[in-house]
């Protein structure tokens, strides 16, 4: 019998949640992603820390400060894991231009025409971008150019719909940290999948999408476990750190698909505007709560990674 791994690459486009080199090159995932967190932790992979040392060498011989540095960092470890998959790869928009359209829209054009010097061309990449509001805005800009989107920070369903109505290429819904919340808000220490309330909230995405024919891709992220990854089988595309690729690659048991446009549940569709959005948002505690908490702690690993600039001398 194949591996749940394998089967689960029958049915989902498999991306590896990592910036190591080497575990890329061992799962052979579709796409890839880079964010301040991977690359502070692709430091303690071997390959993945020669190309980040080399980057900033680089960058130290052109003068640059350590800002530019640690903006670049990321894109150069987007252009290594390029030359390892066929897909895309997702690279970030700095956290601190969440709340800025006009900002997120120029960084992201810099973003392409660095890749783009590097060999990487824009068909290749995904500009991720938090789903405020604005970053939202900034993606309708940017699909507009044919620059395609990853909205990250997905948390409710009011923002996937936001997202599908901008023309967003790609939505990254965030399954453990919804889970996470619910733990500490409901005091239990875990959920059978089935009721999982991060699958849940990307089960009813996909139900709204795939009832109302609407293409953007549903991405689930930040898995805890490999039963919240079995209970969204056949989801469009799932992001897997190497410990959980690891454990699907070692199981042999029948994995049954779990989503399809065919069971897909009808959804009615709603119009959702800057003031429903952001009402929505406040009467989610939940979602208001883990999409403030995620901008912050990008924000915090980019500081890291200019600390780590600042006091090591690299």
């Amino acid at each position: 019998m194949s591996t749940v791994l394998e089967q689960l690459r029958g049915m989902t486009s498999v991306v590896a949640d990592t910036g190591a080199l080497d575990a890329v090159r061992k799962y052979r995932p579709v796409d890839c992603t880079t964010n301040p967190s991977l690359v502070l932790k692709a430091f303690e992979n071997a390959e993945s820390k020669s190309v980040l040392d080399a980057e900033i060498a680089r960058g130290r011989e052109g003068g640059l400060g350590n800002e530019a540095i640690a903006a670049n960092l990321p894109i150069a470890l987007g252009v290594a894991l390029s030359h390892l998959i066929k897909g895309r790869i997702s690279t970030e928009v700095e956290a601190n231009l969440s709340f800025d359209t006009a900002a997120s829209v120029a960084r992201a054009m810099d973003i392409v025409q660095a890749y783009d010097a590097r060999g990487v061309g824009k068909e290749r990449i995904l500009i991720k971008l938090a789903a405020t509001w604005e970053g939202i805005r900034a993606a309708e800009v940017l699909q507009k150019e044919r620059i395609d989107c990853n909205l990250t920070l997905v948390f409710s369903l009011t923002q996937a719909i936001a997202c599908a109505d901008a023309g967003t290429f790609l939505i990254s819904p965030f399954v453990g940290r919804i889970t996470d919340w619910f733990k500490m808000a409901e005091g239990v220490d875990r959920y059978d999948p089935a009721k999982d309330p991060g699958v849940l909230s990307v089960k009813r995405i996909y139900d709204y999408y795939k009832s109302n024919g609407i293409d953007t891709i549903i991405m689930g992220a930040s898995f805890r476990n490999v039963g919240q990854i079995k209970a969204l089988s056949g989801c469009d595309k799932l992001t897997i750190s190497p410990a959980l690729l690891e454990e699907l690659a070692s199981e042999t048991v029948v994995l049954p698909r779990a989503l399809s446009p065919k069971m897909a549940t009808p959804a009615e569709a709603q119009a959702i505007n800057a003031g429903i959005f952001r009402w929505n948002t406040a009467m989610d505690p939940m979602a208001n709560e883990q999409l403030a908490n995620g901008i912050r702690g990008f924000d915090k690993d980019f500081k890291t990674m200019l600390g780590l600039l600042s006091n090591s001398g690299r």
